[in-house]
């Protein structure tokens, strides 16, 4: 697709872009590089392909919530700053 030096200086006002001279021929081929992928993509033959909400149908794994018991504090909280009631202690955020 073709686009006309007027319709990047247009685009350009509408996004406040301030366009250089010499970078308008650059922002032409760029822009209709990606109408022609765009039109390519729109174009593509897609009458016999399935629909598809995902790539893949993996499910998330849930395991069953259960409390365990662990016993073992003074190795858990060997390296805290502070603790109180075999709890990590730390600073207040607000």
């Amino acid at each position: 697709m073709q686009v006309s030096r007027e319709e990047i200086l247009h685009i350009a006002n509408l996004a406040y872009l301030n366009l250089e001279e010499n970078e308008i021929d650059s922002y032409i081929l760029h822009l209709q590089d990606i109408l022609g992928f765009a039109n390519r993509v729109n174009n593509a033959p897609v009458e016999n392909i399935d629909i598809t909400i995902g790539s893949n149908e993996a499910t998330n794994v849930f395991r069953k919530d259960e409390i365990k018991v662990f016993e073992d504090y003074e190795s858990l909280l060997q390296n805290a700053v502070t603790r109180e009631q075999n709890m990590f202690k730390i600073p207040k955020v607000l």
